[in-house]
C-alpha cells in the first residue's frame, strides 16, 4: 500500500488488487478519520478528500495506515445496502456472449441472477457503477466494435464487471439485458441508485 499527496487537499491510497480497495474503503467508510469528507474508490486506488481546517495530510495518512493494519472485515462484500433490480434478460449480445463462454443464454442469466454483486466503484458517466460478484470469476470480453448509443438501463458485462447503463450513451460492453429501473435520477436524493459498498441482487423479470 502507498499513501500519495493528491494536491494540497487530497490522499491518493494506491493499492494491490481490487479486494484491497473494497476491504480498506468499507473500513474507512465505517469509520472515517477526521476531517475526511469524501472517500472515492477506485479499481486500484482510495481517494480521501479532507478539509485541511480539521486534520493535517499527515495525519489522515497516519489513520489510513492504523486502519490498514488493523485489518479488513470478514467480508467486504457483505455489509452496503441491498438494492434489487429486476432485468429482463433480452439484450442483443446474450446469445453470442453465452457461446463464448461456453454457456447457454439461460445459463448465463442464472449466473448472473445466481449471487450478489457489490458496487465496487463509479465512473463512466454519473450513477454507472461497476459491479463484482465474489467468486463470480467473469473474464467477458468487450464488443470488438463499440456501440455509438446504448439505451439506458441496459445490463451489460465487461472483464469482471457487470454494470446499468443509467443513461443513453455509447458503450463497448456486452448487452445482455435491461431494467426499467433508473439507477440515475436527479430529482433522487441521493440521484445515484448503485453506490460504492452497496450490494445489488438480479432478479429475473419474466421471460426473454
Amino acid at each position: 500500500m502507498r499513501v500519495l499527496p493528491s494536491g494540497t487537499t487530497a490522499l491518493l491510497v494506491e493499492l494491490d488488487d481490487l479486494d484491497a480497495v473494497l476491504a480498506l474503503y468499507a473500513a474507512l467508510a465505517e469509520q472515517p478519520p477526521d476531517g475526511v469528507v469524501d472517500i472515492v474508490p477506485a479499481a486500484r486506488t482510495v481517494l480521501l478528500i479532507t478539509d485541511p481546517a480539521r486534520s493535517s495530510l499527515s495525519d489522515v495518512a497516519d489513520a489510513v495506515r492504523r486502519t490498514a493494519r488493523s485489518g479488513p472485515r470478514p467480508d467486504a462484500r457483505t455489509g452496503g445496502d441491498v438494492v434489487e433490480l429486476p432485468v429482463h434478460y433480452d439484450g442483443e449480445d446474450l446469445e453470442e456472449l453465452a457461446g463464448l463462454l461456453d454457456l447457454t443464454p439461460e445459463e448465463l442469466v442464472r449466473r448472473h441472477t445466481g449471487g450478489e454483486w457489490t458496487v465496487a466503484f463509479g465512473g463512466f458517466a454519473p450513477g454507472f457503477g461497476y459491479l463484482t460478484q465474489s467468486g463470480g470469476a467473469w473474464d467477458v470480453p468487450r464488443r470488438s466494435t463499440p456501440r455509438t448509443k446504448v439505451p439506458p438501463g441496459s445490463v451489460a458485462l465487461a472483464g469482471e464487471f457487470s454494470g446499468v447503463y443509467p443513461r443513453e450513451s455509447p458503450g463497448g460492453w456486452q448487452l445482455i439485458g435491461r431494467t426499467d429501473v433508473a439507477v440515475f435520477d436527479l430529482d433522487r436524493d441521493p440521484p445515484a441508485l448503485l453506490r460504492p459498498g452497496a450490494r445489488v441482487r438480479f432478479v429475473e423479470a419474466g421471460p426473454r
